[in-house]
């Protein structure tokens, strides 16, 4: 049984926590202004097509049929924004391959405000420029998108990588679950800025939100440590408290058994080091995984074919939640903005909670598989919520207890453990080049399913829209099965040999 997350939280010091919430706010901020696109959508579409009673119209409106007109009815201008959406998650996909092997190779720091900062541009001229200049065109839209998912991309990678670097594997669930929650704050941030300035006309959404992100990145370029080594302590003392001159045994490092016995044998070279510092060359840097070789570690591809249909559920909610729940309801695009949050929160509350019991049981798979059991039966129920803006609350927060928990688990916690276990005791640098597949495999999943949303919603409706989110989370169960009979017979092999010992 693992300690208590009491006890494991008093052994971080502040840098713990501030690379807890630098690593947290650069994400909140991130999906933030990714949150913004899927926000304002409506509003997008009526620029898009638009009519006589097109109020955000700046001109006559034949004036405006004629030099911004894009789409000649709304389901047009539907199907390209789905199209957008894959446009952006299949560069991010692809980006988070090429991002996880280069955060692996180049300080951390540089590429993750390298993504932050880009983005923040790119999302300024697609979201605000274009609109004040009225230009509207429909490759500049796409490649503008594609260079964004690429920039975004260099962000998730380097985050839980740092965060791998401070937090040891003991309450890494309850620690992951907890912050992985900025991908769904970063949502609620998203829509509560959106729907604040979106009635001065949506490119002041984008306006507001790419600032924020500039910012930020600016912050964390001054502000985060990558590494304990930056403040003098080791990767084996960067749980326990100790800097490298204190003794191993006055505190208690946050590690796995194995972990333990590694930081004996550093902690003998260290003695020999300070005995004979003339005789001993300086150690080398850890080596970085191939590519090829991180795909092939074991639980790297169950897990990340599992991630590609959770991913794809979720951000089909992301992105087009607001949007629907404006046009099947007919309630107004701010309040169906405000009311999208609660699928966040169910997701931040799902996160911490499924992580802390993963952590007591030692194992990941049957919490995940128990928890996507019941998102079946949750999507089925949602998409039965009448229209009452409370009990769709209520519905659409538990869905996104047992949709998002199980999401923000193995895009951060099971990313962590996959990129430090034991095949990687040669190499220790894997853990930006594991999270990149992870996501990135995830993010493809992502990206074919938003087109398919938006045309399986234009020809059959939404109700064929969330069974097909059903079968994508039995997709889902279906990958992490083998892994769950796996740990399963582990858990009854070590109760049996207990039960020998006594």
């Amino acid at each position: 049984m693992p300690p208590s997350c009491c006890g494991c939280l008093s052994q971080y010091t502040h840098h713990h926590l501030a690379v807890f919430l630098l690593t947290f706010f650069s994400y909140v901020l991130l999906h933030s202004s990714r949150k913004t696109f899927s926000n304002v959508k409506v509003s997008i579409s009526a620029q898009w097509t638009p009519s006589i009673s097109n109020d955000s119209a700046q001109f006559s409106p034949a004036e405006t049929w004629e030099n911004n007109r894009l789409f000649a009815d709304e389901k047009q201008a539907t199907l390209f924004l789905g199209a957008l959406d894959s446009i952006f998650l299949f560069s991010y996909a692809a980006g988070l391959y090429l991002s996880g092997v280069i955060g692996d190779r180049v300080n951390l720091r540089y590429v993750l405000c390298f993504g932050l900062c880009g983005s923040a541009v790119v999302e300024f001229v697609f979201g605000t420029l274009t609109e004040w200049l009225h230009i509207y065109n429909v490759y500049l839209y796409c490649g503008l998108w594609v260079l964004n998912g690429l920039l975004q991309s260099a962000v998730w990678p380097c985050v839980v990588a740092v965060m791998g670097h401070w937090f040891g594997k003991t309450g890494r669930g309850f620690v992951f679950g907890l912050w992985s929650a900025c991908a769904s704050v970063g949502n609620i941030l998203g829509a509560f800025l959106a729907s604040s300035v979106l009635k001065y006309g949506y490119e002041y959404a984008f306006l507001v939100t790419s600032i924020v992100q500039f910012a930020g990145g600016v912050v964390v370029f001054f502000g985060l440590l990558t590494s304990p080594k930056e403040v003098g302590l080791s990767l084996e003392e960067a749980t326990g408290l100790g800097p490298v001159e204190t003794e191993t045994d006055s505190h208690k490092p946050l590690m796995s058994d194995e972990e333990e016995e590694e930081e004996q044998v550093e902690a003998y070279a260290r003695r020999r080091r300070s005995a004979k510092p003339q005789e001993d060359p300086p150690p080398e840097p850890p080596q970085a995984i191939g590519f090829f070789q991180a795909f092939c570690l074991p639980g790297v591809l169950p897990y990340s074919l599992a991630y590609a249909c959770l991913k794809l559920v979720n951000y089909s909610f992301f992105f087009w939640l607001p949007f629907y729940l404006s046009n099947n309801y007919g309630w107004k695009e701010a309040e169906a903005d405000r009311l999208s949050v609660w699928y966040d929160v169910g997701g931040i509350i799902g996160g911490t909670v499924l992580g802390l019991i993963s952590d007591f049981m030692g194992k990941r798979s049957p919490v995940l598989v128990i928890s996507l059991v019941m998102a079946m039966g949750a999507l089925v129920g949602y998409s039965r919520s009448p229209n009452d803006q409370l009990i769709n609350a209520v519905i659409l927060a538990v869905t996104g207890f047992f949709i998002g928990g199980p999401s923000n688990m193995i895009s951060s916690a099971i990313s962590a453990d996959l990129g430090r276990q034991e095949a990687l005791r040669s190499s220790q640098e894997a853990l930006a080049t594991v999270t990149g597949i992870v996501d990135g495999t995830g993010s493809i999943g992502a990206a074919a399913g938003q087109y398919v949303v938006s045309l399986i919603e234009s020809k059959l409706g939404w109700m064929s829209v969330f069974y097909f989110f059903v079968v994508m989370t039995g997709g889902s169960i279906f990958f992490i099965t083998p892994l769950l009979i796996r740990e399963t017979r582990d858990l009854w092999r070590d109760r049996q040999a207990l039960r020998r010992q006594l």
